[in-house]
C-alpha cells in the first residue's frame, strides 16, 4: 500500500465534480435534443458525441488550446490572476468533457422509451412543459438517468489521457488514480499499480453493481405487486357541471403529409359521432389535430365558441388550454402514480389537498374502482385500466372527449360489459364526444351519428339508419359490413343489369344517372321455395363457412361452380335454417328483395 493517498482524493474529488456537471448538463442537453427538429440536429449531436470517439489525447490538446493561455478562456482567466491548466480544476473540467457523451446519449435513450402518449395525455390535461418534465418525463426515465449517472463517474475516474494534457501530473495536485498506475508501471513498483487499479475497479464496479442491484429489486417488486382484480359490476355515470350558451364542435381542416392528405369538415353536438373507417382512413389523425398534438395545415376548429385553430388567424391554442379529453387506445396511465394519482392528475389546478381527495373519491365511486386509489396501473386489468383513464380525463371536465378505439387492447366479454358501461357514461357526459373505431357494430350501438372516412376524406355523414341503410358509395357500404356488389348497366329507372351477377333486376326507382354498383348484405339475401317471385333466380352452393351461430353460404347463380372461388354471393342463415336447407336438392332458389337492395355511386 502507498504511503501517499492524494491520487484517491483527487481522483473521487474531480470525478464526483464532474459527475455532478455532468448530471445537469446532460440531462437538459438530452432533454432538448428530444424535441430540437432543427437542421442543425446532425450537427450538435455530432458535437455532443465527439468526445467519445476522439483519443483522449486529441480532446486533451484541444481542451489545452481553449483553456490555455493562449486560449480564449485562457485570456479570460488571466485578467482574473486564475488558470486551470494545471490544477486539479484543469482535471475537474477533462473528466468532465469525456464523460458527457455517455451521460448525455444514456439519458437521451431513457427519456426516448417513455411512451409518447403520456405525454400528450399530460398535455391535454392542461399539464405545462415543466410540469410534464418533473412528474412525468423525469420520474419514469430515472432509472436510465442513473445509470447514466453511474456510467459517467466511472468514465471520469478512468480518465487519463486529457488530464495530462490539461492538467499534468503532478503529485499531491493533479495526480489521479490512472496516472498513479501509468507512472508505477513505468518506475518498476508493480505493488503499488496492483494497488490502484484494484482501487479504481472497486470503485467503478461497486457503482454499476449497486444500480444494477437497485434496478433489479425495482423490477423484483413490481413482478409481486403484479396481477389484476376482477371486474366490478355496475353502473359507469358521471355529470361535469357546464354552462355555456352555445355548444357544439365545428371542424374544417386539411393536414398535408408526404404519403397522406386529411381534409375533413364536420360538426358535432351533444350526441356521440363516431369517426368509422379502416386503417389509415385519418380518424387518429382527427383526434390528434383536435386535441392539439397535431397542427392543420390548415383550417379552423371552433369548440363551444372557442376558436381552439384558424390558420388564416395564426390562432393555435396549446393542448393543454383546449379542454379536450383524450383517452388513447393504451389508455396511457402514467405507470409510477397510483390510481388516485392519475385520477388526480386531470384535475384542475389550484384546488386543496381536501378538495382533491373528495373529488378522486367521487370519480373512483362512480367508475366501480373503490379500494384501488393505492394501486399502480400495472396491478390492474385491462378494464380497469380503461376505467381510470376515462376518469382522469372527464376529472378535467372537458368539454369534449375524444375517445380512441377504447375497447381495442381487451378481449371479447370484456368488451361488451364495458361497451355497456360506456354507453351510459356518454348518456351523462354533456360535452362534445368524438369516438374512433374501425369496428362497424361498435360504432352502430354507441353512436347516434357517424361520420365515414376513406383515405382522409368523409365519403359521409349522418344517422346511424342512413348510412346503414342508404350508404352513398361502395367503400361506405364494405365499411358497414356489405358483402355482395355488382357493377351495373342502368336499363329503366325500375330495372338493371347485374354484369358480375349475370342477372337483371326489378329495383326501388333509380333516378341518379350517376348509379354505378348494387349491392346486397349477406343477412338479407332470401333463400325460398317459390321461384316465381321477382329477382328470384336458382342457385348452387359453392362452399360454406362457419361462426358460432351462423353459416355463410356462398351461392353461384345459375349455374353450379366450377371451383371454391366461383361465386356471385354470400348469404348469412343461423344454424337452425341451415340445418333445415342443407340436404335439399339443386338448385336452391334465392330472392333479392327489390326493397334490401341498395344502388350507390
Amino acid at each position: 500500500m502507498p504511503l501517499d493517498l492524494s491520487p484517491l482524493w483527487i481522483s473521487l474529488k474531480t470525478s464526483l465534480l464532474a459527475t455532478f456537471i455532468t448530471f445537469f448538463l446532460g440531462i437538459a442537453a438530452a432533454y432538448w435534443m428530444l424535441g430540437y427538429r432543427g437542421k442543425a440536429k446532425s450537427l450538435i449531436e455530432g458535437i455532443f458525441i465527439a468526445p467519445l470517439i476522439l483519443p483522449p489525447t486529441v480532446v486533451g490538446f484541444l481542451l489545452l488550446l481553449f483553456f490555455g493561455k493562449n486560449g480564449p478562456v485562457g485570456k479570460l482567466m488571466q485578467t482574473f490572476d486564475f488558470t486551470i491548466v494545471f490544477t486539479w480544476y484543469g482535471a475537474a473540467i477533462a473528466a468532465t468533457v469525456v464523460s458527457f457523451p455517455l451521460m448525455y446519449k444514456t439519458a437521451l435513450g431513457a427519456f426516448e422509451q417513455i411512451d409518447g402518449n403520456l405525454l400528450r395525455v399530460a398535455r391535454t390535461l392542461g399539464a405545462t412543459e415543466k410540469t410534464i418534465f418533473w412528474r412525468i418525463s423525469l420520474p419514469l426515465a430515472l432509472p436510465g438517468i442513473l445509470a447514466a449517472t453511474t456510467l459517467a463517474f466511472a468514465r471520469a475516474l478512468g480518465e487519463f489521457g486529457a488530464t495530462l494534457m490539461l492538467a499534468g501530473n503532478i503529485p499531491g495536485q493533479t495526480q489521479t488514480i490512472p496516472m498513479a498506475i501509468y507512472f508505477a508501471v513505468e518506475a518498476g513498483a508493480m505493488d503499488e499499480a496492483w494497488f490502484w487499479a484494484i482501487a479504481i475497479m472497486v470503485i467503478s464496479l461497486s457503482g454499476i453493481i449497486g444500480v444494477n442491484f437497485w434496478q433489479e429489486v425495482r423490477e423484483k417488486k413490481r413482478a409481486g405487486e403484479a396481477g389484476g382484480t376482477g371486474e366490478a359490476g355496475g353502473e359507469i355515470f358521471y355529470r361535469p357541471d357546464f354552462g355555456f350558451e352555445s355548444r357544439g364542435l365545428f371542424v374544417e381542416i386539411e393536414k398535408i403529409l408526404p404519403s397522406f392528405h386529411l381534409k375533413v369538415a364536420f360538426s358535432s353536438n351533444e350526441q356521440p359521432l363516431g369517426l368509422l373507417g379502416g386503417s389509415g382512413a385519418g380518424k387518429s389523425m382527427i383526434l390528434r389535430c383536435l386535441a392539439g398534438i397535431e397542427t392543420p395545415t390548415r383550417g379552423r376548429i371552433v369548440l363551444n365558441g372557442r376558436v381552439l385553430f384558424d390558420s388564416e388567424k395564426g390562432i393555435n391554442v396549446p393542448s393543454r388550454d383546449r379542454r379536450i379529453g383524450f383517452l388513447v387506445q393504451n389508455y396511457a396511465l402514467f405507470p409510477h402514480m397510483t390510481v388516485a394519482q392519475n385520477i388526480a392528475f386531470g384535475l384542475p389546478k389550484g384546488l386543496s389537498a381536501g378538495s382533491i381527495r373528495v373529488q378522486v373519491e367521487e370519480l373512483l365511486l362512480n367508475m366501480q374502482l373503490q379500494g384501488l386509489g393505492d394501486r399502480y396501473p400495472h396491478q390492474l386489468s385491462g378494464g380497469q385500466q380503461q376505467r381510470v383513464a376515462l376518469a382522469r380525463a372527464l376529472a378535467s371536465q372537458p368539454e369534449a372527449l375524444l375517445l380512441d378505439e377504447p375497447f381495442s387492447a381487451l378481449d371479447t366479454h370484456l368488451r361488451s360489459q364495458l361497451e355497456q358501461q360506456m354507453t351510459k357514461t356518454l348518456a351523462d357526459y354533456q360535452g362534445v364526444t368524438l369516438f374512433v373505431t374501425h369496428n362497424m357494430e361498435e360504432a352502430y350501438r354507441l353512436c347516434p351519428n357517424l361520420l365515414v372516412l376513406e383515405h382522409g376524406r368523409a365519403v359521409h355523414h349522418g344517422s346511424k339508419y342512413d348510412i346503414f341503410e342508404c350508404p352513398m358509395t361502395v367503400g361506405v357500404a364494405q365499411i358497414t359490413g356489405c358483402k355482395n356488389f355488382s357493377r351495373i348497366i342502368l336499363q329503366s329507372p325500375q330495372q338493371v343489369e347485374a354484369t358480375d351477377w349475370d342477372c337483371t333486376l326489378q329495383v326501388v326507382e333509380a333516378t341518379n344517372s350517376q348509379l354505378s354498383h348494387i349491392g346486397i348484405r349477406a343477412h338479407q339475401i332470401i333463400l325460398t321455395n317459390d321461384s316465381s317471385c321477382e329477382n328470384t333466380f336458382p342457385c348452387w352452393l359453392v362452399r360454406t363457412s362457419e361462426t358460432p351461430h351462423r353459416m355463410t353460404l356462398f351461392l353461384k347463380l345459375h349455374s353450379a361452380a366450377n371451383n371454391s372461388q366461383d361465386y356471385h354471393l354470400q348469404a348469412e342463415v343461423f344454424k337452425e335454417k341451415w340445418i333445415t336447407i342443407k340436404d335439399k336438392p339443386f338448385p336452391w332458389y334465392v330472392r333479392l328483395d327489390p326493397l334490401r337492395l341498395i344502388l350507390m355511386e
